[in-house]
């Protein structure tokens, strides 16, 4: 699942930015920093485990795109909007499967001891 993650983060970076979304808000989103925070946390989930409160923010923002995608009219930026979408679920999924086998390392970020 991680190396899949890697793989759609780097797709990601690749692809333009819809021209006609930039300064845009749908459902109450600004979609530039839509793409922006959910590329940034799943980059995150991909160098380790998120500190609890920002895993509760990544959630947060990634039910946001139940809001958003019905809203969008443009195709292009329906497509983009949906494949970040995938990439911020299935970074939920790594850091939830994460967290499940229990990170050696607490996710405040220090050691057990």
């Amino acid at each position: 699942m991680r190396d899949a993650l890697a793989l759609l983060a780097a797709a990601h970076m690749h692809r333009p930015f819809p021209p006609g979304a930039r300064g845009r808000d749908v459902a109450g989103q600004d979609l530039v920093l839509l793409d922006a925070d959910a590329y940034a946390y799943s980059a995150n989930v991909l160098k380790g485990p998120l500190p609890d409160r920002r895993y509760a923010e990544f959630t947060r923002l990634a039910a946001g795109f139940d809001a958003v995608l019905p809203a969008l009219d443009d195709p292009y930026a329906a497509g983009c909007c949906t494949r970040l979408r995938d990439m911020a679920v299935l970074a939920l999924e790594v850091e939830a499967l994460r967290r499940k086998q229990g990170p050696s390392k607490s996710r405040s970020g220090r050691a057990r001891g």
